[in-house]
C-alpha cells in the first residue's frame, strides 16, 4: 500500500463462490483519489478472476478484516 496527498495505492485478494459453488479468487490492484471532502473522485482498478478448488482456499476466516497474524499477500505469492 502507498499513498500520498490524497490518492492510494492498494493490492488485493479475496475468495468467493457463486450460487454454483464454484470458488474464485480475485486479485489486482487499485489506485483511488479523493476530492476536498473525503469523497473517492477516481478509482482505477485491475481486477483478475481466477477459478480455484475448493482446496486451494487460502483465506479461511469469517467476514471482514484479516486477522493480524495471518500471512499477507507476499507470503502466498500474490
Amino acid at each position: 500500500m502507498g499513498f500520498a496527498d490524497n490518492r492510494i495505492a492498494v493490492r488485493f485478494a479475496y475468495e468467493w463462490h457463486d450460487d454454483s459453488g464454484n470458488w474464485l479468487r480475485s486479485y489486482g490492484n487499485e489506485n483511488w483519489e479523493f476530492d476536498e471532502s473525503g469523497l473517492m473522485r477516481r478509482r482505477l482498478a485491475c481486477i483478475n478472476d481466477a477459478p480455484i478448488r475448493a482446496a486451494e482456499r487460502k483465506f479461511h476466516w469469517t467476514q471482514g478484516r484479516r486477522p493480524d497474524d495471518h500471512p499477507g499477500l507476499s507470503a502466498f505469492g500474490l
